[in-house]
Parts: C-alpha cells; sequence; structure tokens
C-alpha cells in the first residue's frame, strides 16, 4: 500500500500546477485518497461552476447515522463505518478529477472545529462551501483534530449492500463517526443540508469543546444594536423568523462571544461577535402554574435549561438532535457562563391555555423593566415532576441549580 501511494504521489506530482501540491496530495493520502490525476483546491463559486458544478435541488429525510454519540443509537456499527470508508475513499481515488474545499464550523479561530471537504463532484463543495465558515489553508492543514468530510456522490448504489447496511433509498445516506471525525455523504446526500447540518454539529462538538467553546442547539436573534440567545421549540421559533440570525438550533458560545454553528448569509457581520445581552428560556406550561415572563437566577436558568420542560415532557439541553456531550455538562457549563459574564436570562411561557405569543412579543416582555423572580403562579406537582425526571436522569446535579 505504501508503495502504491509514492508511485501514485510521484506520478501526480512530478510537475507543480494550480491543480498538483505536494502538500496537499500527501494529506488527502493521509486521509485514505491518492490524487489520480488532479486535485482542485478552495475554487470559487464562479471556478467550479466552470469545472461543472450546478445548483442542485434540495433533499430532506435521508438516512443518518451517527456513531459514538450519547443519545441515539446508530444503525450502523465501527466495522461497518470501516467498510464503508474503505469504499469510499478507493472511489475517491479512481475519479481522475478531486476538489477539495477547506473551511470551519463556528468562526473564531480559538474555538471552531476546521473542517476539509473531499469529493468527486463539484457541485458538492460548491453547496458545502456554502454551509462552511471560511479558513485557511493552513488552518486545515495544521490543525490537530480536522474533521473529514467525504462527498463521493457517484459512488455505486450498491455500496450499501457491500457493508450490510440494507437499502437506505435511491438518493443515498450520511453517516458519520465521531471518534473519526469523519463524516460520508454518498450519492445525493449532499443536497440534504439539514441531515449534513446535524450530523456536523455533532462531530464538531468534541472538537469545540476542548477549544473552550460551549455548543449549544439554541439560535441567536438581533434587535437592534443587541444579540439574543434563545432557547426554543421549533413552533416557537417560526414566529422569530424575520429575526433569526439563523434558522439553524446551533451556535458556540465562548468567551469572545456567540456565533451560530454554520454561515448564514445574516451572520457575516463582525457585529454579531460579542456576548449575548439576555437569554431566554421558552418553556410551555397550559397548567398555568408558570408566569408569562420571569427571571432567572444563573443556577435556576441551569436547572431549566437541563429539564428543556414543554407541556408534560422534557427535552434536556433543548436539544432532539444526536450529540457528543452529556446535557448535565453543558448545564454546568452554560451556569458558569451566565453567572461569570453576568448575563440577564428569562424563562418564558409561551404554552399558557388560551394566548399565542409571537416572537416580537417575547422580546418586549424581557426588555420591561421591574420582572420579578421566578415563582410558580399555583401549587400542583410541576415541581415535583422536574425533580423527579432529573434526579433518574442524572446524579449529582450541583446544589447551584435550582427550580
Amino acid at each position: 500500500m505504501r508503495n502504491l501511494i509514492l508511485k501514485r504521489f510521484i506520478q501526480t506530482t512530478a510537475s507543480e500546477s494550480p491543480q498538483f501540491s505536494y502538500g496537499l496530495n500527501w494529506g488527502l493520502a493521509g486521509k485514505g485518497v491518492i490524487v489520480k490525476d488532479k486535485a482542485f483546491q478552495n475554487l470559487k463559486s464562479s471556478e467550479l461552476q466552470k469545472k461543472g458544478a450546478t445548483v442542485t435541488e434540495s433533499l430532506s429525510g435521508l438516512p443518518v447515522h451517527v456513531r459514538g454519540t450519547l443519545r441515539r443509537a446508530s444503525a450502523i456499527s465501527k466495522a461497518q463505518y470501516s467498510r464503508l470508508l474503505k469504499q469510499v475513499t478507493a472511489h475517491l481515488s479512481s475519479i481522475s478529477n478531486i476538489f477539495v474545499h477547506d473551511g470551519a464550523i463556528g468562526s473564531s479561530p480559538k474555538s471552531d472545529a476546521k473542517v476539509r471537504v473531499i469529493s468527486d463532484s463539484p457541485s458538492a463543495v460548491l453547496r458545502l462551501s456554502n454551509v462552511l465558515w471560511e479558513t485557511s489553508t493552513r488552518a486545515v492543514s495544521h490543525d490537530s483534530c480536522p474533521l473529514t468530510i467525504y462527498a463521493a456522490t457517484s459512488i455505486s448504489a450498491a455500496v450499501e449492500d457491500v457493508i450490510g447496511l440494507g437499502a437506505q433509498g435511491n438518493n443515498g445516506f450520511i453517516a458519520a463517526d465521531v471518534e473519526r471525525s469523519s463524516l460520508i455523504l454518498c450519492g445525493k446526500a449532499f443536497s440534504d443540508i439539514n441531515g449534513t447540518k446535524e450530523a456536523l454539529a455533532t462531530l464538531s462538538e468534541p472538537v469545540i469543546s476542548a477549544r473552550g467553546g460551549l455548543p449549544l442547539s439554541a439560535r441567536l436573534l438581533v434587535s437592534g444594536d443587541s444579540v439574543v440567545l434563545i432557547f426554543a421549540p421549533e413552533n416557537v421559533i417560526r414566529s422569530f423568523a424575520d429575526l433569526l440570525v439563523s434558522a439553524d438550533a446551533g451556535v458556540v458560545l465562548s468567551h469572545e462571544g456567540v456565533l451560530p454553528l454554520f454561515k448564514t448569509k445574516m451572520s457575516s457581520g463582525e457585529n454579531l461577535y460579542k456576548m449575548p445581552s439576555a437569554v431566554i428560556l421558552a418553556t410551555s406550561d397550559s397548567s398555568g402554574s408558570i408566569p408569562t415572563v420571569s427571571k432567572l437566577s444563573p443556577g435556576q436558568a441551569a436547572y431549566h435549561f437541563l429539564a428543556g420542560y414543554q407541556n408534560g415532557e422534557f427535552v434536556p439541553g433543548y436539544a432532539n438532535g444526536p450529540s457528543c456531550i452529556d446535557a448535565l455538562d453543558l448545564a454546568k457549563a452554560l451556569h458558569s457562563k451566565l453567572k461569570e459574564h453576568q448575563i440577564p436570562t428569562f424563562l418564558v411561557n409561551v404554552g399558557e391555555e388560551g394566548k399565542s405569543v409571537a416572537g416580537k412579543d417575547i422580546l418586549k416582555m424581557v426588555g420591561l423593566e421591574n420582572i420579578a423572580p421566578f415563582e410558580l403562579k399555583r401549587g400542583g406537582d410541576l415541581k415535583g415532576k422536574y425533580s423527579g425526571f432529573l434526579s433518574g436522569k442524572f446524579q449529582e446535579i450541583p446544589e447551584e441549580f435550582s427550580f
């Protein structure tokens, strides 16, 4: 195998050109992809289009398999993923033209996760380049733990049978392995941006967390010069559509500020990179026990974040998708940041019976002066429900956390 790599490497890099780079070819070889003819790196959109890239139809709901998470069992085993990766790298090594794009998840150089895309299709690179934040090629090649996306659009559909995964549909599938820090997009899976983002968000969590960032399933709202961090279910988020920096549930909170995980049209301005002026936790309680709006201490905020209460159901950390980080660890880190930066935090009940609360109404509520501290409006067993759920799911909840 080593002789094959050396032979192919010497053949493809005998004369340097914009399509040939010793460093790039060695880097790709380290990821299992041997450049057969040409490797085009970090082409602009116009250049990708000249190479045949087109804007493809968006897809959704493709199978997503992520290994190494806490909340969701994966349908793909370690052995199956290894076989799949070998199939994909062999396929990419057989293609004449390889397209490479370097980017990042999160835009802070101190806490982002570097990403390298390797694909047989300029169309896949074009679409994925609109998701990732820009970063330098050197930053990716010198990073200690970059993520790798393999987009094999022309691989045989029979690959799912070869690895024993079973039928995955006509448009392909998404597979990721946290341990390998890699994501595989087979067939047209690169067009399922929501599924791709979900997998990438999970893969990036350990890297971002290790670098001091806090990956959260939240959104950012812009109101004037203020940036507000909001945790809320999807039906509530829709009422904020015109105020959202990004519709995606994913941000990184660090000591420098807060920004979305993925690039959006609105999120390019540097003025957004600041600490949030407020944090909103949206809960839903139709029993009348929780007030419309109330102020939380950092300990209360961490407790209600950990519970993620939504009208009888608990969604710890407000996250429905797969995750590599325990919700209790996220709550502890959030508590620390709220306390350190003294960020005002509010609990808003969006599920009061007979009331419909719109996004702008919520912003007006939390902008009022003299908002009362949180206190139940009436008795009942709601506090007991919280305690029963959290004590049963998590061990050793910090004493600072309180209802």
